[in-house]
């Protein structure tokens, strides 16, 4: 639904733009086109009975200027002349730890008496009532001691780390659109309002630089990068890219194919495996390339 409809939300926010006076317009319209796809989700699932939820990474070319809207935890980069510009972050229950505990903090009747937004190294056992434990809250990025308290039994609102990571011991991504119906396991504690449909937008402007042939936007799910770094995209880029003369359109395409086949690995006699024999990717790898200049020029 989001991959047919989001763009048709991003373009009639653009047209109701008189005129581009800043780039905030823009990103305003993208950000406000999130939130209307997710109401429509959220109207529509009531009569088709439609479940689940996704992240959504967005490319939008306006004015000479590339705006890379991301809800959840796939990724952007432009690899400029073997430069690595991140576009995007994920946004994972790590990297929205303050977001989550500071409206748990607000809000505490979202926690339901069942958890706590307090975070502690590990989980608190009722024999450690009374003793000094490290936490950390909503304010704060270091660690500090507190005496446990009954209501530290709780289960944390954070808890796990990498991809482990999880919302109410449910859900691993913090942004996305849908889930409207997602509740914690066992309970009906609704998860949605800790998940944000609002994306983060970054701008990059194509005019500030000379761009050849070989410079790319390179788009990936997180089966993409579990397994693979920047740099090793980087590198495929390069290796790829200069197997190809600078005119081939196919050279491309031939990329994205080489970073996905890249992330499953080949099959073993344990599994698909990476040439260092570690794992490869069970997750979705979906990959787009788009070239920032000109076949043969510049751009």
């Amino acid at each position: 639904m989001a991959s047919r409809l989001l763009h048709r939300h991003i373009r009639e926010q653009l047209k109701d733009l008189k005129e581009v006076t800043h780039e905030s317009l823009v990103v305003g319209a993208i950000e406000n086109a999130f939130q209307l796809m997710d109401e429509q989700m959220a109207r529509e699932r009531r009569g088709h009975q439609v479940e689940g939820g996704c992240c959504a990474l967005v490319v939008v070319y306006l004015l000479g200027k590339v705006y890379v809207a991301n809800a959840g935890d796939s990724r952007a980069i432009i690899v400029r002349n073997g430069e690595i510009i991140p576009m995007s972050r994920e946004f994972t229950p790590e990297t929205e730890r303050q977001r989550l505990q500071l409206l748990g903090f607000l809000k505490p009747e979202l926690l339901g008496g069942e958890f706590t937004h307090l975070e502690f190294p590990r989980r608190v056992q009722p024999k450690e009532l009374g003793q000094r434990m490290l936490y950390r809250d909503q304010n704060m990025t270091g660690w500090a001691y507190k005496k446990i308290e009954l209501e530290d039994l709780r289960f944390p609102l954070v808890c796990g780390e990498g991809k482990k990571a999880r919302v109410m011991a449910t859900i691993g991504v913090t942004r996305g659109l849908g889930d409207h119906n997602l509740k914690v396991c066992s309970s009906n504690l609704p998860i949605k309002p800790f998940l944000s449909c609002f994306p983060e937008v970054r701008v990059y402007d194509l005019t500030q630089y000379e761009h050849c042939p070989d410079d790319v936007l390179v788009l990936g799910t997180d089966g993409l990068w579990d397994v693979t770094s920047d740099c090793e995209v980087a590198a495929t880029v390069d290796r790829v890219l200069s197997a190809y003369e600078p005119n081939d359109p196919s050279r491309y395409t031939a990329l994205a194919q080489a970073l996905v086949l890249g992330a499953r690995g080949t099959p073993r006699d344990r599994g698909w495996r990476l040439p260092n024999n570690k794992l490869g990717s069970g997750d979705d790898i979906s990959v787009f390339v788009i070239p920032l200049g000109g076949p043969g020029s510049y751009s």
